[in-house]
């Protein structure tokens, strides 16, 4: 008996920006084959570490220009870039086309900008909580009366 080649879906973490959308596939594949057209993005490859067979089509929201649009293989992970074709639309409510809840596909939190944020600010707040973290560190590093001498420790037996 021949067991044909089932293929399965790739976890896809999003994100989104007023002119970009980020996608994420959270999988270590080494040749995939990524095609970008105006409103859909095909993915296929095998994939360790069970040399499975990965593919998923993503009917897009909107559409894209698949000329700006591009991937970058990070070894454990792909990370997509599509450049949006109407980059003065609102914000798409969803990925796909179909709006249907997808289990591979998830929301990428760390890359998620609101539409009503602008990027400047976005980078404003990182600073601002960098620099405040830096602070903290800098206050307890020359307080020394916290510290307790070796001669009051007990023994470890």
């Amino acid at each position: 008996m021949a067991a044909e080649a089932v293929s399965i879906p790739p976890s896809v973490s999003w994100a989104q920006r007023s002119a970009r959308v980020f996608l994420t596939f959270n999988v270590e594949c080494e040749k995939p084959d990524i095609k970008f057209e105006k409103k859909l993005v095909t993915f296929k490859g095998i994939c360790a570490p069970d040399n499975k067979l990965n593919e998923v089509e993503i009917p897009l929201y909107s559409e894209i220009d698949p000329e700006k649009s591009s991937y970058i293989n990070k070894g454990r992970l792909i990370e997509v870039v599509l450049t949006k074709e109407k980059q003065d639309e609102p914000f798409w409510p969803s990925l796909t086309s179909d709006r249907k809840k997808h289990h591979w596909l998830r929301v990428d939190f760390n890359r998620w900008q609101d539409e009503d944020e602008s990027a400047d600010e976005f980078d404003n707040n990182d600073d601002m909580f960098s620099n405040k973290m830096g602070d903290f560190g800098d206050e307890y590093e020359n307080d020394d009366s916290s510290s307790i001498e070796d001669e009051d420790l007990p023994d470890i037996q």
